[in-house]
């Protein structure tokens, strides 16, 4: 069994469980090493006490799951079969019926959730969110290893967007040549859209981009990252077109300034709160608290948002191994927004920022 099978097993135990039932597509990667995209199909991991693991899968992907890696019993289904009914015979079969069972609320619907009601009516179902985030929040030194390399290419998608701008490009002419340039490095899909906003645009954090054209003194923001072997990469970089305002280079400066606050205020043992506040609190004495509008950052990993959530109430402790982001904005309507985000990965020696596409104010003529 692998380590991470184990330790959930583990887990289970000590929570005087019996079994969990995982369907999401990553915490089904995390345990499985075997990475799909099932569309509207079933696809579980279930891990129990009684027994070795299994995997549910289309009949299809039998062979794939097999190549990753799963090296347990496989259920394959036909789409003319109920994957459920296949789950319930293998249960009686096996004489291991839980008692109790832990599934991941926030993602089985509840069609699927009466489905496993229906065939275990008497089991005692928990919420197995806890165990899986506490289980993926600490990095393995393979994981770190891939979320660094990620991180490399979405400084090349940076690098790549900042060349591109000119007089007369549009931000989804700019994304195409981003995606593009990436797609020629082997990147298979980027871990969210790809943004590139321009001028007013800039000042709405989830702004979409549109055939906007580029035109001098806008700020241009970057807001992207790359899937690289199941693992994400998230930066964001705001450069200036040509020239720049002077209320547009203040904003700029304090979130600067805010950012390498809360990158050193990152130590084992820190709250995770302390980090956003130690954001907030320098962007609110420049005067722009209001324009500062969201969390300081989020977990990143197999999803680019996972737990923890780097919010200011977070009382959770940074640890040794943890892969967060730090990004401070601020969005003044009319004038632009800026936004500087990094990954960091937390070191016994402190903090470490895997990506590095420079962050100084940058003016692309």
């Amino acid at each position: 069994m692998t380590d991470r099978l184990e330790a959930l097993l583990e887990k289970i135990k000590m929570n005087d469980q019996d079994s969990i039932f995982v369907t999401s597509t990553a915490n089904f990667y995390y345990l499985s090493n075997y990475y799909t995209d099932p569309h509207e199909r079933l696809i579980a991991v279930y891990v129990s006490k009684y027994h070795d693991p299994l995997l549910i899968v289309p009949s299809m992907e039998k062979e794939d799951a097999k190549a990753a890696g799963w090296s347990f019993e496989i259920i394959g289904y036909q789409d003319h079969e109920s994957p459920w009914e296949l789950f319930s015979e293998y249960l009686i079969r096996n004489d291991a019926v839980p008692k109790s069972i832990s599934i991941e609320h926030d993602h089985l619907t509840l069609e699927r959730y009466n489905q496993l009601k229906t065939i275990l009516p008497d089991a005692a179902i928990s919420n197995a969110k806890e165990v899986l985030a506490n289980l993926r929040v600490i990095k393995s030194k393979k994981e770190y290893t891939l979320l660094k390399q990620a991180a490399a290419l979405a400084d090349f998608g940076v690098e790549t967007g900042v060349k591109a701008i000119k007089e007369g490009a549009t931000e989804l002419g700019i994304i195409a040549k981003i995606e593009y340039e990436l797609k020629k490095q082997g990147i298979q899909q980027m871990s969210f859209s790809t943004m590139t906003l321009s001028g007013n645009q800039t000042a709405s954090p989830h702004g979409t981009p549109s055939m906007k054209k580029v035109e001098k003194g806008d700020l241009v923001l970057f807001d992207l990252g790359v899937v690289f072997e199941g693992y994400c990469s998230d930066i964001t970089r705001t450069v200036a077109y040509h020239s720049i305002g002077q209320e547009q280079e203040t904003i700029y400066n304090t979130v600067f300034e805010a950012q390498k606050n809360s990158i050193a205020a990152s130590k084992i043992g820190t709250a995770v709160g302390e980090v956003d506040l130690t954001a907030r609190n320098h962007i609110e004495k420049a005067g722009y608290g209001q324009y500062f509008t969201h969390r300081i950052g989020h977990g990143l990993g197999i999803e680019t948002h996972e737990y923890p959530s780097m919010h200011s109430s977070n009382q959770l402790p940074l640890q040794e191994g943890m892969c967060y982001t730090i990004e401070p904005g601020i969005y003044v309507p009319n004038t632009g927004g800026v936004r500087i985000e990094d990954m960091i990965f937390m070191t016994n020696k402190g903090p470490e920022i895997l990506t590095k596409y420079p962050k100084e104010l940058q003016i692309v003529d």
